[in-house]
């Protein structure tokens, strides 16, 4: 049976709705902001209709006509850049139009390519001047600027939003983390407080047993399994602060946790280790270190239902050190991969689906490595594999 943590659905919750939220936002922004430009540039347009009439009043305008008016709704134009150019295209006047160029000819130069730009955009209004074929002008023109401000606002609103939308789901996991970081330091400490204390007894009452009946030959074996309490109570007490890391033949490792499974499994399980370099060192604290081959035999052997084979192998590359862990158990799906690392997640009845996570946080967050699934076939078997830094 799956376990999941419900504070990783509520997560998902979470950012599901952050999600649907910023797109609910972001197309009623779009929507909005469709419609006010539309209506704004319809407005401009009937602007430049009333502009190109006062234009075509003032080419008729002889010495009896007012033109007070007409003047006025040509300079009462401040915002909309436009372009007035005969039929064949020369430049006449122009207004609110920003030119860069070097001289008068230049100037109107780049002024005709931009209303040839503007024509394109069908932006023009033609004004009858006379009654020859060729009698017009083309009243060109452009948006204004606040026309163009609002048409680009949509979208600067979207990226900021969806900005906002993942900086609050990135602190939400980072609190999360934290809230997680902080569950497992308070639960390993108080694991390795609560164990101190019958630890230290049975220790004292095993070294009353071999006093009293020095040829027992349980008896040192109990001390075996103390002195192993004694190794978890200590692994558990460095989870949450920075384990001192040195220099340790790998080969002695493994063979710890070779010795150590084989005699905790079944006989049909057969557990082996191959090194390219048998020499070679790496730069861990050898308590949590073996910790977490121990999770990985252990999930090996239970995805193999007690019979199959484990095997551990390590290979130098360069600065560091690739160690496989492979088994011929019942393999992972490939959608399930992902979360195997999960904490809460796992396939076992009484299972708590935490070794792996720990595994990871180990190798991660103590030894700056990596662990992943190297490969996985269901009904095949499943190969870890860790990267560590090569001692120097």
């Amino acid at each position: 049976m799956w376990k999941v943590a419900n504070w990783t659905d509520k997560i998902q919750q979470v950012k599901v709705t952050l999600v649907i939220s910023a797109v609910v936002i972001a197309a009623v922004s779009l929507v909005v902001s469709h419609y006010l430009v539309k209506d704004l540039a319809r407005e401009e347009r009937n602007r430049m209709e009333i502009w190109a009439e006062a234009m075509h009043t003032l080419s008729l305008a002889d010495e009896d006509t007012d033109l007070n008016l007409v003047l006025k709704v040509i300079e009462q134009n401040n915002t909309i850049p436009v372009i007035v150019t005969d039929a064949a295209g020369n430049v006449q006047t122009y207004r609110n139009v920003s030119l860069r160029a070097r001289n008068a000819e230049d100037s109107l130069a780049v002024a005709q390519q931009k209303a040839v730009s503007m024509r394109m955009r069908q932006q023009v209004i033609k004004v009858q001047i006379g009654e020859g074929a060729n009698d017009y002008l083309l009243v060109c023109y452009d948006d204004s600027l606040l026309l163009t401000r609002l048409a680009y606002y949509p979208y600067i609103q979207l990226g900021v939003v969806m900005l906002f939308v993942v900086i609050a789901i990135f602190a939400l996991l980072t609190s999360k983390k934290a809230e997680q970081n902080k569950v497992w330091v308070g639960l390993s400490k108080e694991t390795a407080h609560q164990l101190g204390t019958p630890i230290s007894s049975l220790m004292a009452w095993t070294e009353m047993l071999r006093e009293t009946y020095p040829e027992d030959e349980l008896i040192p074996e109990m001390d075996k399994d103390v002195k192993r309490l004694q190794l978890i109570a200590d692994r558990f007490s460095k989870i949450g602060s920075a384990p001192e890391r040195h220099n340790v033949r790998l080969a002695e490792i493994l063979q710890h946790v070779v010795d150590y499974m084989g005699r905790r499994t079944s006989q049909k399980v057969s557990i082996t280790s191959h090194l390219d370099d048998e020499d070679a060192e790496v730069l861990v604290n050898p308590q949590l270190f073996e910790w977490v081959f121990e999770n990985l035999c252990k999930n090996a052997v239970d995805a193999m239902a007690g019979s199959g084979s484990i095997t551990i192998s390590a290979q130098a590359i360069g600065n560091r050190i690739n160690i496989d862990v492979s088994d011929t158990g019942k393999g992972i799906e490939r959608k399930n991969i992902k979360n195997v690392f999960r904490p809460g997640y796992t396939t076992k009845k009484r299972g708590w689906g935490l070794g792996l996570s720990l595994a990871r946080r180990i190798i991660e967050e103590y030894h700056h490595g990596k662990i992943y699934v190297l490969r996985s076939v269901v009904g095949s078997g499943t190969t870890f594999r860790i990267e560590v830094e090569k001692a120097q």
